[in-house]
């Protein structure tokens, strides 16, 4: 099946070809994610025995940092390489200041050999739904271990895998266990034919986010008396919801400010259009250096690596993604982590369990609607005694389901 599928691929950049010429001539950010990709791993020096982890994007690389961070302070000795697929997970990788990052090249032989030249890994680890053929087929030839961690799969894939399950189980040959993040998704994967010893659930490391001690220099500072509600990982058709409510909600809450991060930074621009058709003083995070005395309404967050802080500084959180179920939300946990009341939409079929549980803890608001999102906003701000008391239980939540770390570096250590 190998020969079958390098044939598919490139017999489908045959037929892009003219296309992708085209893009490339037109654009230079299209230019730069291709050159990006061409170079691999050719800007690391030359490593040996090393331990590769390989994250898709920015949420993939925040879980990658707990988990090297997690392995160091165990003593892991071998050198360790980073690998991301997205421009933006690159970019929030290079300035976390993670170790030997590289962008994954095409996934083709051809691109691929040079990386495993000059890594020689020992062990290949995947970060959640990162599954490549060619990647996992290079491993098996060359013997070497591959191990998913916070292994997630959704009914999309399912129905995917499903049309052909020996595909799956070709692909996935290499890998020597699945370390899934919840028994739904275990069960998902159990479904498809996997071998149930390879499967085992270990938990997400996602409510690990508070366990690893890692450096943080950046503290957003505001007015004593600021009011701050943070829309993080907001999608399209979010934004212009959000400020509406804002609108309304700060003629009733004067020290009120709206904190906006998109959740792609390439919509920086698009967002800022959009925020200035309602005429409120706004500002960009990148330039502002005094947040104490700044006197705006909304700022835009147009730098990768600084949401997390504002969550702490929040009354108040609301993480998007959840109104379209093609975007299946995106990491609530973060802000409760800190210990802030959560709002999301109904489509969280990305963090299932992680939604039930916070629900369950009755800090974690489920919205039907975005539209709703005035009504709620303005009665926990109107109550600070009960937006402490949801912040402390989601909180509380997140730390009774922690020790998927430990158990996970464990398993990397082991096997």
């Amino acid at each position: 099946m190998d020969f079958l599928y390098y044939i598919l691929i490139v017999g489908s950049l045959l037929l892009a070809s003219p296309f992708l010429i085209l893009r490339a001539l037109v654009s230079s950010s299209f230019r730069g994610e291709i050159k990006g990709k061409m170079k691999g791993a050719t800007c690391l020096p030359k490593l040996k025995d090393t331990l590769w982890i390989h994250a898709s994007s920015v949420g993939e690389v925040r879980l990658a940092k707990i988990l090297i961070s997690g392995l160091i302070k165990e003593g892991e000795s071998r050198p360790i390489a980073l690998s991301t697929f997205t421009p933006t997970g690159y970019a929030l990788a290079m300035e976390e200041a993670l170790p030997n990052v590289f962008r994954l090249p095409l996934d083709f032989p051809y691109w691929l050999n040079p990386v495993f030249d000059r890594l020689q890994p020992s062990k290949l680890v995947l970060i959640e739904a990162e599954l490549w053929p060619a990647l996992l087929r290079q491993c098996k030839h060359r013997n070497i271990p591959v191990i998913q961690v916070n292994g997630r799969v959704s009914e999309k894939s399912i129905k995917l895998y499903g049309v052909f399950p020996p595909f799956l189980l070709w692909m996935t040959e290499p890998i020597k266990q699945f370390s899934m993040r919840s028994l739904t998704d275990a069960d998902r994967f159990l479904q498809l034919g996997l071998a149930k010893e390879k499967v085992l659930v270990t938990g997400n490391i996602k409510f690990d986010v508070t366990s690893v001690q890692t450096e943080d220099n950046f503290h957003p500072e505001w007015k004593a008396d600021s009011l701050i509600v943070v829309f993080g990982s907001t999608r399209p058709g979010e934004e212009g919801p959000i400020m509406q409510a804002l609108i309304k909600l700060q003629k009733e809450f004067p020290r009120l400010i709206g904190v906006i991060a998109p959740r792609h930074m390439e919509r920086c621009r698009e967002v800022e259009d959009l925020i200035r058709e309602f005429e409120v003083n706004y500002a960009l995070l990148s330039e502002q250096d005094d947040l104490k005395n700044w006197t705006g309404n909304v700022l835009l967050i147009d730098s990768l690596g600084k949401l997390n802080a504002f969550y702490k500084s929040a009354a108040v959180t609301y993480v998007g993604g959840g109104f379209n179920p093609r975007f299946g939300g995106h990491n609530i946990l973060e802000p409760a982590a800190v210990g802030k009341p959560v709002l999301f939409g109904k489509f969280m079929n990305n963090f299932e369990e992680e939604a039930k549980l916070l629900r369950q803890s009755k800090g974690g608001l489920q919205l039907q609607n975005i539209e709703d999102i005035y009504n709620v906003l303005n009665h926990l701000l109107r109550n600070s005694d009960e937006r402490q008391k949801l912040g402390q239980s989601v909180e509380k939540t997140v730390k009774a389901n922690g020790g998927a770390l430990s158990r996970n570096i464990e398993l990397i250590l082991s096997k």
